[in-house]
């Protein structure tokens, strides 16, 4: 292991009804990066004609979803009333607080092949806003900076760095950047930041000194600068962010208190959450 790198994450494989993800976070290895506690690389995948993606209402307490697509579309439905298309490089914020319960399915034209691929992301909340209000927006594509630096493509989907903001609001500290880097590019990556990891969609990067290959996560040593170099033409992404602390996590649920998870999953169970307008399907809790 590099003297930057504390660990290198291999993903699992994880079915969610027709197709596969690859789960990264959280793992045996390490649970959080920053506030990110739950980190899914979908896709890429091709579904055949009237078929697509169909994630049944489920709740949430305690956590912001990102959801960050490369390819596709997926219709975000949620109990507020919200119903939001989300596209390539737009941004989806659901904050759950207190608990929030969405859909997410494929979009509505389906008559031909479509296809999927992105990020699905969640952030715990600071413990005195865990059981905030909830809220949802979406942000288009155009309305976050992209920029070029030291010759790799770089967009800030969450937080500040390289004197570019995100207009996507955060509760803590928080690093999310996706950055297209051609082969023989160098980056280094921002140090201010208690925790800070790299993920490799596409192609071949050293991080630090070590080699990263796709579909891998390394997570960088507290307080270490931190250096990529890409030997391919590669697609990487970068989280990080503040210290958090200890969350539990359980299904969708996620607190800094246990006891507040086996409330929430007797509020589902007795459909004491609000409903998603005109989704009337139900799913029971999981067995673990």
């Amino acid at each position: 292991m590099s003297k930057s790198i504390e660990l290198v994450i291999e993903p699992k494989a994880r079915d969610l009804g027709g197709f596969s993800v690859r789960r990264v976070l959280p793992s045996r290895e390490r649970r959080m990066v920053g506030p990110f506690i739950f980190f899914d690389h979908m896709g890429p995948a091709e579904f055949p004609p009237n078929e697509g993606i169909q994630v049944r209402p489920h709740p949430h307490i305690g956590l912001a979803t990102v959801t960050y697509l490369f390819e596709g579309e997926i219709i975000h439905r949620d109990s507020l009333g919200y119903v939001q298309p989300i596209q390539a490089r737009a941004v989806n914020l659901m904050t759950a607080g207190r608990g929030i319960v969405h859909s997410e399915r494929a979009g509505e034209d389906l008559h031909t092949t479509s296809r999927l691929h992105g990020i699905q992301s969640w952030m715990a909340l600071p413990t005195e806003n865990e059981e905030c209000e909830p809220d949802f927006a979406h942000y288009p594509a155009d309305e976050l900076p992209e920029f070029e630096h030291d010759g790799v493509a770089v967009r800030v989907i969450l937080g500040e760095a390289y004197g570019y903001c995100s207009p996507v609001p955060t509760q803590v500290s928080t690093l999310y950047l996706e950055c297209s880097m051609p082969q023989g590019s160098a980056l280094s990556l921002p140090t201010d930041f208690d925790e800070i990891a790299v993920y490799v969609v596409s192609g071949d990067v050293h991080v630090g000194g070590q080699q990263v290959v796709a579909g891998l996560m390394a997570v960088a040593c507290p307080g270490k600068a931190v250096l990529l170099s890409a030997t391919a033409d590669s697609h990487v992404m970068v989280i990080g962010g503040a210290n958090m602390g200890e969350r539990h996590i359980w299904w969708n649920l996620v607190s800094s208190s246990r006891e507040r998870i086996e409330q929430a999953k007797q509020d589902w169970q007795n459909k004491r959450f609000d409903a998603v307008p005109g989704e009337e399907e139900f799913i029971p809790l999981p067995d673990s």
